[in-house]
């Protein structure tokens, strides 16, 4: 069950991330859930240097921002390359 958890979990994020950075029309439901799962190890490895303790922990708004921030610097750091 927790795996459909965080695919669930990684497609909101994904798709919010995506709103706020302006590719929602270029990404689709795949790549959304893709860029919030990838997006939350990313956003727990930037709180996790910065000392800050960003651990995803479930379905909660702490986890939701940490993963959104991860998600956000990942569409931009594409964004970037491409």
């Amino acid at each position: 069950m927790s795996f459909l958890i965080y695919i669930i979990f990684g497609g909101i994020v994904g798709w919010v991330a995506s709103m706020l950075m302006g590719t929602d029309g270029q990404q689709g439901i795949i790549l959304n859930i893709v860029v919030g799962i990838v997006g939350a190890v990313l956003g727990s490895w930037i709180f996790g240097l910065l000392g800050i303790g960003g651990a995803i922990t479930g379905f909660n708004l702490g986890s939701f921002v940490v993963a959104l921030i991860g998600a956000v610097v990942l569409i931009a750091l594409l964004k970037a390359v491409r």
